[in-house]
């Protein structure tokens, strides 16, 4: 990643994307943004203009300051990571489901949920 700015700016743009159920295909689709913009966005490559920040914001219903400041900075303090996370509860609802730095797709959350209760019944 090319500096902190562009680091955060990719995270902030994930985490929105993944709270409001979209994709990056979405993003591209819905604001006509080209491809590799979006991915140069999401890979901390490149940092959008402000014209697009303030596109982004409209998009998701934030300010601007929601992202290009560090939420991952305020998630953390919020956070412990000694409060156990109810996979059943995460994986069920729409909204933020991550892996390795990427949203998980609807169709994955209820895939992996299958795989969780799958493994739990044939535990019993």
């Amino acid at each position: 990643m090319a500096n902190k700015a562009t680091e955060i700016m990719a995270e902030n743009i994930k985490l929105y994307l993944n709270k409001n159920g979209k994709t990056p295909a979405n993003l591209i689709a819905d604001l006509g943004i080209k491809r590799s913009t979006v991915y140069n966005w999401l890979n901390g490559v490149s940092y959008p203009r402000i014209d697009k920040i303030e596109l982004l914001a409209d998009y998701f219903g934030i300010t601007k300051a929601d992202l290009v400041e560090d939420k991952a900075e305020t998630n953390k303090k919020s956070t412990s990571n000694d409060e156990p996370v109810d996979l059943d509860k995460a994986l069920s609802e729409e909204g933020m489901a991550m892996f390795d730095g990427q949203p998980l797709s609807e169709e994955y959350k209820r895939a992996l949920l299958a795989m969780l209760n799958t493994m739990k019944d044939n535990g019993k």
